[in-house]
């Protein structure tokens, strides 16, 4: 059996998530953006097939426009790989930050097709186009799921703010309170995960919403890294990994956190056993290939963010992993 599944692990979340996450979590099946290399990203067509197919849990960012609205992109603002006007024209780069957009203003971009010379469509060149797709609200992915009748699958909700451009999402304190009234008032509040690279937001959360888990994100390499073992940087919210014998597992369990959820390449076998420890999950992103995802499996992780959620149910249930059940639902 591989070591994802022994016993001491499962425990010992249980012991500490408690009812937040249920007692019959194991293997985290992730659907990345809904499965972004199958539908447009972040769409509600992806996320249709995400469901239908089955998955443990929709992976999905989060954003807040003007008026207030809690809007579901990877992106601060609109994506000129994804965005056209009503002119059908691909919108010029850079986009505008979604904190300066109302709604209704959001709703007129088509985001279903990626910019066909674009280095987005060369790496995933089998998605397929769905045209007059327009960018869903939370609430709308909330009433989808509804629809589908599944009462099991989860959403891990990631705050798109960064502390380096401060001027492109609301505050932190501003982002967290709108976005934890919609699921409050939606109902959904024991099925949610809130994740962030910007610690800021999860630390609100823990003390706003304590039964809500935190979900730690971090990237330890090139231009992007997030985190230093030796150092607090703008998005640790002043935690420091030296602090903390320059452990990440450590510093996250310091912070309150409930799961780490690294980039795939900076996790090691002794890392995973080190969070185990410490009683944390880890999650890992994003994983797109077979070998990869049998290995981060053989690793121990505790479950894998994919833009393949297909492929993934392929190489799981291989190894014996349960599948969750597909709840066909059209978007």
């Amino acid at each position: 059996m591989p070591s994802r599944a022994t016993i001491i692990p499962t425990v010992l979340w249980i012991l500490i998530a408690g009812p937040a996450m249920g007692a019959d979590v194991a293997f985290d099946l992730e659907a990345h953006r809904g499965g972004r290399a199958l539908l447009p990203e972040n769409t509600l067509p992806a996320f249709a097939n995400a469901l239908s197919m089955g998955v443990d849990t929709l992976e999905l960012d989060v954003g807040v426009t003007a008026d207030g609205e809690i809007v579901i992109s990877h992106e601060r603002g609109l994506n000129p790989d994804l965005a056209r006007s009503s002119d059908g024209a691909y919108i010029s780069p850079p986009g505008t930050p979604f904190v300066r957009l109302r709604l209704d203003e959001v709703r007129t971009y088509d985001v279903g097709q990626i910019r066909p010379d674009s280095a987005y469509a060369k790496q995933f060149p089998d998605q397929r186009a769905v045209p007059g797709t327009r960018i869903p609200t939370l609430r709308e992915l909330f009433l989808l799921v509804r629809k589908s009748g599944n009462t099991q699958v989860r959403f891990n909700i990631e705050t798109k703010i960064d502390p380096n451009h401060p001027d492109e999402a609301p505050d932190p304190a501003a982002f967290v309170a709108k976005l934890l009234g919609v699921i409050e008032t939606e109902g959904f509040s024991d099925r949610v995960m809130v994740q962030s690279f910007d610690w800021r937001t999860l630390q609100l959360v823990q003390r706003q919403a304590p039964t809500i888990p935190t979900v730690y994100l971090t990237l330890q390499r090139g231009t992007g890294q997030t985190v230093a073992l030796d150092k607090a940087t703008n998005w640790t919210a002043g935690f420091n990994p030296a602090d903390h014998g320059r452990s990440l597992p450590r510093t996250i369990k310091a912070a309150g956190g409930a799961i780490w959820s690294p980039y795939f390449g900076d996790v090691t076998a002794a890392l995973v056993s080190e969070a185990h420890a410490l009683g944390l999950r880890v999650v890992v992103w994003t994983v797109n290939k077979r070998d990869d995802m049998a290995r981060m499996i053989e690793l121990g992780v505790d479950g894998i963010i994919s833009d393949r959620p297909d492929l993934l149910r392929q190489v799981a249930g291989e190894r014996g992993i349960a599948l969750p059940a597909g709840t066909p639902v059209a978007p």
